[in-house]
C-alpha cells in the first residue's frame, strides 16, 4: 500500500490519471457534514457543484432537503448550511448537497475507472483506515484546500489527512515531507489547536460559525463513510459505505 498526499484539484487529477483510490479530506466542513448526515440516518446524498443545479434538483426530488453553502452560509432557498451540527434534521431523508470545495472535488475526482472515491476527516478516521487496509490498491489522500485558490492555506485539511495517515501502516510517496511536517505539529500542538488556528477557521468565526471548528476537530465519533456510488447527468450520488 502506497499513499500519496496531494492537495486540491491536482490530487484528484493524479488519482484519476493513475487509477488510484481517492480520499477527499475537506475538514471544515464538507467531509464532517456528509459523514454526519449518514450517521443521523440520511438515505443518500445527491451532490452537485452549483447552487442553481441544487435548486433544480429540488424540483425533481421535492421531498429532499437542501444542505450546502456559499461563502460559508446556506444559499437562499436552502434548508440548512454545511454544518455537521444540523445533520440530525436529515433522518430518513434524501439530501441535495453543494459546497464551495468538497462537493466540487468529488465531481472533479470521479471516474468509473478508479477503485473508489470517499470523503474522510478526523470524525470518521478509524472507519476510513479500516476500509483502506482492506483495499488491494494504492490511493491518494486529497487535502481539499479552496477549490478556486490553490494558494489558500489548507491547514485543517493537511492536519486531518496526516492524522489518517498516522493510523495506517503504509509508505507515503508524494507528500512525504508535508506529512512529516504536519505529523510533528499534531504531536506538539494537538488537533484542536491546529483547527483553531487555521485560516479557514477565522472565516467561520467572522460569519458566526465558530462552534463548527472544534466540533469538526473531534476524532472517531462515527463509523460512516460517504462513498460515491454513481454519477448521473449533472450530479453524483453518495451512499454510506457499510
Amino acid at each position: 500500500m502506497i499513499i500519496h498526499l496531494i492537495q486540491g484539484k491536482k490530487g484528484c487529477v493524479f488519482g484519476k490519471t493513475n487509477n488510484l483510490g481517492i480520499i477527499i479530506v475537506d475538514a471544515l466542513r464538507a467531509s464532517a457534514t456528509t459523514t454526519m448526515l449518514f450517521h443521523h440516518g440520511a438515505r443518500r446524498i445527491i451532490v452537485t457543484d452549483e447552487v442553481e443545479n441544487a435548486l433544480h434538483l429540488k424540483k425533481i426530488y421535492p421531498s429532499a432537503m437542501l444542505f450546502g453553502e456559499r461563502k460559508g452560509l446556506p444559499p437562499a432557498g436552502f434548508d440548512y448550511g454545511n454544518s455537521p451540527r444540523e445533520t440530525i434534521h436529515a433522518r430518513d431523508k434524501e439530501v441535495i448537497f453543494t459546497t464551495t470545495t468538497g462537493a466540487r472535488l468529488l465531481i472533479e475526482g470521479y471516474s468509473e475507472q478508479i477503485p473508489f472515491i470517499i470523503m474522510a476527516t478526523t470524525v470518521n478516521a478509524n472507519a476510513v483506515c479500516n476500509f483502506l487496509t482492506k483495499q488491494n490498491t494504492d490511493f491518494v489522500i486529497v487535502p481539499a484546500g479552496l477549490f478556486d485558490d490553490e494558494t489558500f492555506s489548507a491547514q485543517e485539511d493537511w492536519v486531518s489527512a496526516s492524522y489518517i495517515v498516522s493510523l495506517l501502516n503504509a509508505d507515503v510517496k508524494n507528500g512525504a515531507n508535508e506529512y512529516k511536517y504536519w505529523k510533528e505539529r499534531i504531536d506538539n500542538e494537538g488537533i484542536n489547536r491546529l483547527f483553531e488556528t487555521a485560516p479557514h477557521s477565522e472565516k467561520l468565526r467572522k460569519i458566526g460559525l465558530s462552534e463548527d471548528i472544534l466540533w469538526c476537530a473531534q476524532t472517531n465519533i462515527s463509523n460512516c463513510i460517504p462513498k460515491v456510488a454513481k454519477k448521473e447527468k449533472g450530479y453524483i450520488i453518495l451512499e454510506n459505505l457499510k
